[in-house]
């Protein structure tokens, strides 16, 4: 593990996530995980900005 500049803890938790994926796979994987986060952060911002609206539109502001 040193020779790679990680522990052995980390290494064994990212084989055992990654162990039998190819590099291609991690890359696509790592990808959709980003997108994933871009589109949940999108929908929360959507909804909090129809619960704003909402409560505009009844004149509780």
């Amino acid at each position: 593990m040193r020779q790679i500049g990680v522990t052995e803890v980390t290494y064994y938790r990212w084989r055992q996530e990654y162990g039998g994926l190819k590099m291609d796979q991690v890359k696509r994987l790592k990808e959709l995980e980003l997108e994933n986060s871009r589109l949940r952060k999108a929908v929360s911002d959507l909804t909090l900005d129809k619960l704003i609206l909402k409560e505009a539109a009844r004149g509780n502001y």
